[in-house]
């Protein structure tokens, strides 16, 4: 029997099939980002902020504990059947949603969209990389994440449009029961990719290929100086973004923006998040991955000190491409990072590990903002949390190794 080629363009129908399932697993976000903050407000009558942004931090401890399982589950059991877990899980979401009756039924349906994300997104990285060759995988990771937050952005959008036209439910949630049915049938349709792991394992044979749980959880979190670095950044990143993700809408409704309106700057910023991965990705692999880091993370801090400053709806939209640019220099180039320095076999494990950090920051900036806002307000809330990236940006400047090197050094 032929053993499967590794590399994009040898992969590429099941490349392309991927890259569509994911930008399906980001809408299921998106459907959420403009109307679930303003839900809480509308209908449910929820007055303190911290109580309103509960629905992110139920989703971000979710997902990141799921995302510590699925890359040992993944390397145990397969990639596939962890995928379709994700999609099956996440077909009650939007059915939770629409027939609440309580806000704890929507912090319930958060907790399975972490599951969701957790197992359907960790899964379309991971079998990206094992399809790609070691000097593709920034490439690999970047159209993986513009595909998912291209379908955050598009659903943000026409999720906000949908709200303000009929109401923000059960309407926008119609589309996510629709998405759901989509990803599982893409899914079915996905193959495997054991075997092209079985590949990039054999020619690693020299590295250590077998590692403990414990001890990758160490390793990744902070034994290794690039991996850690790469951690804590990971977690600054969507730090900021679950704060994005609950005050944004409320911050635009205080200064007079309509729903549509907010529904757009909400829309944009990951719009230019996941279009640019398809050049940070790509740049990575040629430029390295440290710059990247670096300037990203202060960027993205930049961006919020930017949108708090100006007073104008153009400018805030200014802001928000380029808190989108600043995110997406460090989004695929921190998981491409993750797999120069992790060896194939422990290699989803480490991204796990990684994920499980990055995406509990949904819940910490959730958590962190909602206290700030409720005994600061709102605008101290935004400033505050953008030292985190800020800080993030100095670790990695003074940190972090160029692990593209590394990687060119294992070839």
């Amino acid at each position: 029997m032929n053993q499967p080629k590794v590399g994009i363009q040898n992969n590429l129908a099941q490349f392309i099939l991927l890259v569509v399932a994911n930008l399906f697993v980001g809408s299921m976000v998106g459907i959420e980002r403009t109307v679930l903050p303003l839900l809480g407000e509308e209908e449910f009558g929820l007055a303190s902020t911290s109580a309103a942004l509960s629905f992110i931090i139920s989703f971000g401890f979710s997902k990141a504990i799921i995302n510590y399982f699925a890359g040992s589950i993944a390397d145990r059991y397969g990639r596939k059947k962890v995928l379709l877990a994700g999609w099956v899980i996440g077909l009650f979401v939007p059915v939770l949603i629409i027939f609440a009756h309580a806000w704890w039924v929507i912090v319930l349906a958060n907790v399975l969209l972490g599951i969701n994300q957790g197992l359907a997104w960790s899964m379309t990285v991971n079998m990206k990389i094992d399809l790609s060759k070691a000097d593709q995988r920034g490439t690999a990771v970047g159209l993986n994440e513009f595909a998912g937050y291209s379908g955050v952005a598009v659903l943000a959008a026409v999720s906000g449009y949908v709200a303000s036209t009929y109401s923000l439910r059960p309407e926008p949630f119609y589309i996510g029961i629709a998405i759901g049915v989509i990803g599982l049938l893409l899914s079915l349709i996905i193959k495997d990719t054991e075997g092209h792991l079985k590949v990039q394992m054999a020619a690693a044979k020299d590295e250590k290929n077998e590692m403990s749980a414990k001890e990758v959880f160490q390793k990744t979190t902070w034994q290794d100086r690039n991996l850690s670095t790469a951690s804590f950044a990971g977690m600054s990143t969507n730090l900021k973004d679950g704060m994005a993700w609950g005050l944004f809408p409320l911050y635009f409704t205080t200064v007079g923006l309509s729903v549509t309106q907010i529904g757009t700057i909400v829309a944009v910023y990951p719009a230019a998040w996941g279009v640019f991965q398809l050049f940070t990705g790509a740049l990575s692999d040629k430029l390295g991955r440290r710059k990247l880091i670096t300037y990203g993370m202060w960027t993205q801090a930049a961006a919020l000190w930017f949108i708090l400053a100006v007073g104008s709806y153009p400018l805030w939209m200014a802001g928000a491409i380029v808190l989108g640019i600043g995110t997406a220099m460090v989004y695929p180039t921190l998981q491409a990072a993750i797999s120069d320095v992790a060896a194939p076999g422990w290699r989803a494990s480490s991204m796990g590990v990684y994920r499980f950090w990055r995406d509990s920051g949904y819940a910490f900036g959730a958590l962190l903002a909602g206290v700030i806002a409720d005994f600061m307000g709102v605008t101290w809330a935004i400033g505050l949390v953008a030292l985190i990236p800020f800080i993030a940006g100095l670790l990695a400047r003074f940190r972090l190794e160029e692990t593209l090197k590394m990687n060119n050094v294992k070839q």
